[in-house]
């Protein structure tokens, strides 16, 4: 019965093994109050939550371009009209967030605005698509930058999905180091990232207008073979909206910032809506340029470029590796092999990877909020040694990893599921918004307020019908190409959601304390019968006696269990000579056992008695040792284990330190001296001193 528990050993085994390269990989732990020093400033903010709308500039034109091939080459030239509708929306889209962070800057979010305005079930479901659209928002971005940089690595396309894997493991260790730490190594390559794409712009613009040279992109002088020839009518329109819904994946991850605005330093409303309107401007400018180019220089595309993509009269073959759009830009205005076009591939693809950043805020923070309001589990919650929601950025790594190796890391068909979540939110956010600035107009009389809720609301309107509008184009146009699987999982997180929530509110239930009167009577058992287990006579048993009658209990008695007659002999003998005043019960077990008989007699003792509580109380010995744990075996965890399921019966452990134990505590307490600053360096002779002091004091 004096076996030490197995928390003891894995606390002592683990923590020695993993709290070193825990360190080295994420750093020591912060505390608490240094929370403040984790917030950022508007500078670093921007690649933080920004650098998934801002990278999608590098594959959003390419699907725009991809979708319109299916009718040839004739069909790009409504590809400006499209990033004309495109930036309309980002803009209605910026315009409506930002009155979001103003008028909920708690960081819910789209989930906090509609779980206010239309009820919980809205909330959750707006909770249900960020956090499929946050998972695929890591899937997308490491499988489009594996991908990018496969075209210079050979090694990475042969591997894609090892590779893909691998990012994600290093991005998830750079955020578990913290949200300041990791914005700021994502800082420079979203920085390098826009500077080159708008140094391409400018000097694309300057040598066409002004210079009039003819640039001309690497398959300027291929062919497209359409899929579908003269589309007309219905067709063509369908064609287009799937054109734009394609496009439309340069407005993920705007939702981000409205959610992260608890990370933002004060004024942390202004910063995050200056914030969101830079990235806006900074999206649209770089996507409506990239487009541009691309016309200007001849890209051309194809869904299927083996078959479709037509050089010289032959088409191009399976060994062909389509570039994405803003790489042909870029050898067209820069040259290929030149400097700074090495540069813009590099920070690309590197930008790419980070655009996965932009989810690993918002889902933990999503996730925190989540746990609170009992929709996740309560682990969500809390935040890690670095002050970051660790066990929100590891699920949402294992998710997004699980989804690379299902798709093979395919951007082309992860993509399809992309963007179907994002304007699900971003409608019913708006719509709420609606309802927000109408509760709010109800009650208000002073009429310059009035005015600018009025603004508000109809911006908050037009985007609520925009959004809409595109949610529905994108369902009906991307539905049989994929967009079922993100539908799927929005279903799965809600069932999932709902589920947590009730079983939460069941045990909230359960455990609610009784009003009236006669609280403290109902709460209170009427006697409690103490059991101390007992072996063989020894140091650890006599105190666990000891202490069992200091309790008082209503009666109390000692309990043994016979697996070998001849110890149990010896155990009633030793018993009877040393007139040990509390009464000893033996239990026969035939088949050895000794957990069932405990099990079975503290069951009938409840069974007599239902009001009465059961204590049990475990005498253990402590070593000091992580290995002579393995010399013990763990009956008395399996024990408790067993007892915990035991209606009315309480455990308790009374630990007896060894001398092993009590060394080591002497040895800690040495390096703790050891180690403190301005310490004198003690010696064996200090030790000798100390062990005759704790020797005078004992006794």
């Amino acid at each position: 019965m004096g076996d030490p528990p197995f928390e003891r050993l894995r606390s002592s085994v683990v923590s020695k093994l993993t709290d070193v390269p825990k360190r080295i990989l994420i750093g020591r732990a912060l505390r608490s109050d240094r929370l403040g020093e984790t917030l950022l400033p508007k500078r670093v903010a921007l690649p933080v939550f920004a650098s998934d709308p801002l990278s999608s500039v590098a594959y959003a034109p390419g699907e725009v371009l991809l979708v319109l091939s299916i009718a040839g080459v004739s069909a790009y030239h409504f590809s400006p009209w499209i990033a004309v509708a495109v930036v309309v929306l980002m803009f209605t889209v910026v315009a409506s967030y930002r009155q979001n962070v103003h008028a909920y800057p708690s960081g819910g979010g789209d989930y906090e605005v509609a779980t206010t305005n239309l009820g919980p079930r809205a909330g959750l479901t707006v909770a249900s698509a960020l956090l499929v659209d946050y998972v695929l928002t890591v899937a997308v971005s490491i499988s489009s930058g594996i991908e990018n940089l496969g075209s210079a690595i050979p090694f990475v396309v042969e591997h894609k999905v090892f590779c893909a894997l691998a990012v994600i493991v290093l991005l998830t260790l750079m955020n578990l180091r913290g949200v300041k730490e990791s914005g700021k190594l994502f800082a420079i390559p979203t920085y390098v990232f826009v500077a080159g794409v708008f140094i391409m712009i400018v000097w694309g613009v300057f040598r066409g207008a002004v210079l009039g040279d003819h640039m001309h992109a690497p398959t300027a002088d291929y062919e497209i073979k359409p899929e579908h020839q003269g589309l007309a009518g219905f067709a063509l329109i369908f064609l287009l909206l799937r054109a734009f819904s394609s496009g439309c994946a340069a407005l993920t991850g705007v939702e981000a910032i409205s959610n992260g605005v608890p990370a933002f330093r004060k004024p942390k409303s202004r910063n995050a809506a200056t914030t969101l309107a830079m990235m806006g401007l900074l999206a649209v400018t770089m996507f409506c340029g990239i487009i541009g180019l691309a016309m200007a220089t001849d890209v051309h595309m194809a869904e299927n470029p083996a078959a479709d993509l037509i050089h010289n009269g032959v088409a191009v073959g399976a060994d062909y590796v389509q570039n994405p759009v803003i790489s042909q830009v870029a050898e067209a205005v820069f040259g290929k092999g030149s400097f700074l076009f090495i540069v813009l591939a590099a920070a690309t693809a590197l930008v790419l990877f980070l655009a996965a950043n932009t989810a690993y805020n918002g889902f933990p923070l999503l996730g925190s909020i989540l746990a609170q309001d009992r929709y996740l589990p309560r682990q969500l919650h809390t935040r890690g040694d670095r002050l970051a929601f660790s066990n929100g950025i590891v699920l949402l790594a294992g998710a997004a990893m699980l989804l690379v190796w299902i798709y093979g890391a395919d951007s082309t068909r992860l993509i399809q599921l992309y963007i179907v979540g994002v304007f699900v939110s971003f409608t019913l956010s708006q719509i709420g918004m609606v309802r927000h600035w109408n509760r709010h107009l109800a009650t208000e009389r002073d009429q310059a307020a009035r005015r600018r809720m009025v603004r508000s609301r109809g911006i908050n309107a037009f985007g609520a019908f925009f959004t809409g509008l595109v949610l529905v184009v994108v369902l009906f146009t991307k539905f049989t190409h994929g967009a079922w699987v993100a539908l799927l999982g929005m279903c799965i997180f809600y069932a999932t959601m709902t589920a947590i929530r009730r079983h939460y509110d069941r045990v909230a239930d359960e455990i609610a304390p009784p009003e009236g009167p006669d609280t403290d009577d109902v709460v209170r058992p009427s006697r409690v019968h103490s059991v101390v287990l007992v072996s063989k006579i020894h140091r650890p048993a006599l105190r666990a006696l000891s202490y069992a009658k200091l309790l008082r209990s209503g009666s109390l008695e000692a309990l043994s269990v016979n697996v070998d007659p001849a110890e149990t002999k010896t155990l009633r003998e030793e018993w009877e000579r040393r007139g040990i005043d509390v009464p000893l019960k033996v239990l026969d077990s035939p088949y050895r056992e000794v957990t069932r008989p405990v099990i079975e007699y503290v069951k009938s003792l409840r069974k007599e008695s239902p009001r009465d509580a059961v204590s049990v109380i475990i005498p253990e010995y402590v070593v000091g040792h992580w290995y002579e744990h393995l010399l013990h075996n763990q009956s008395a965890l399996r024990l408790k284990g067993r007892l915990l399921f035991t209606p009315g019966v309480m455990v308790t452990s009374v630990p007896y330190q060894l001398e092993s134990s009590e060394a080591a505590k002497r040895r800690a307490r040495k390096r703790q001296d050891w180690n403190a600053p301005g310490a004198v360096r003690r010696g064996p002779a200090h030790d000798h001193h100390d062990r005759a002091k704790e020797s005078s004091q004992s006794t």
